[in-house]
């Protein structure tokens, strides 16, 4: 009875305190939000990150200024705290899971807000992440789409233990992208490799110069050895009978969908296919 009289004169003794923490911080919640929301100077991407670290901050604010609070009025209380927290790790190992992911994420740098990623079967765009999620704008379907299917996906971060991430807008600014055309063996290749290679080039020649700037950057402060950014064409025999052309060439982020099919679209009114042999049941996988 003792424990639990003391115990309830430490709740009167906070918890005004506690209550005028929690109050200070939904107005500073409320006074940035609106700040940020009214910046007409920020983009959206801008606004959307400026209010995901808000949140965050004070989220953190908000967690150790209770520790502040309560952890020296606990004192007398360790042992129990002890076996209360035992208790509570494991009824809430998923959620401790999922902080582990967070910090993971943070330590390694794995991804922000804006990039591309692919975890646990799911790839998309990350819009927001906080402690125990990552939201994701999915891409699909198949893993060559860049085009959105409309639905959001809310990750857990303990997937970040357990799943391998792929980030596919790592470097940020710029991005190696791929564009594959398979072609058959009858098929003019060395024209088709001509004609790729030029497209290739017309579409990224406004900012190639920029992309070569900006991955050298990249090598002096990642310590990375610089790829080529100049457009290229390599081949690729998976099966007899086929050939695959792959066209690499740099690209931002945001323009991948269109500078692919601005590709394919050119190279097919360029390109004149082998006629289809009408005796050919073969279909490639």
């Amino acid at each position: 009875m003792d424990d639990f009289s003391h115990l309830s004169d430490i709740v009167r003794q906070n918890g005004p305190i506690t209550a005028l923490l929690i109050t200070i911080v939904v107005i500073l919640r409320l006074i940035f939000a609106r700040l940020v929301s009214r910046n007409e100077r920020l983009v959206a991407e801008a606004r959307r990150r400026w209010s995901m670290y808000i949140r965050n901050v004070l989220f953190a604010v908000l967690v150790f200024g209770l520790i502040f609070i309560w952890a020296p009025q606990l004192q007398t209380f360790t042992a129990t705290l002890i076996l209360i927290a035992a208790a509570i790790a494991i009824a809430t190992k998923e959620l401790i899971a999922c902080l582990s992911g967070a910090i993971l994420r943070i330590s390694t740098n794995a991804y922000t807000l804006g990039d591309r990623i692919e975890i646990g079967g799911v790839r998309g765009n990350v819009v927001d992440h906080n402690l125990l999620t990552t939201t994701v704008l999915e891409i699909g379907p198949g893993q060559t789409s860049h085009q959105y299917t409309g639905r959001a996906m809310i990750i857990p971060n303990s997937l970040l233990l357990t799943s391998t991430l792929t980030n596919e807008t790592y470097t940020k600014k710029y991005i190696l992208h791929i564009t594959r055309v398979p072609l058959k063996t009858q098929d003019d290749w060395q024209t088709a490799e001509q004609i790729l290679l030029e497209v290739g080039m017309a579409e990224c020649k406004s900012y190639l110069e920029d992309a070569k700037k900006y991955m050298k950057q990249l090598e002096g402060r990642h310590w990375l050895d610089s790829p080529s950014v100049e457009p290229r064409v390599t081949l690729q025999l998976k099966e007899p009978g086929y050939i695959d052309l792959l066209l690499r060439v740099p690209c931002p982020p945001d323009r991948i969908a269109r500078l692919e099919q601005a590709v394919l679209r050119t190279f097919m009114s360029r390109f004149s296919f082998a006629p289809v042999e009408a005796n050919s049941t073969h279909k490639r996988l």
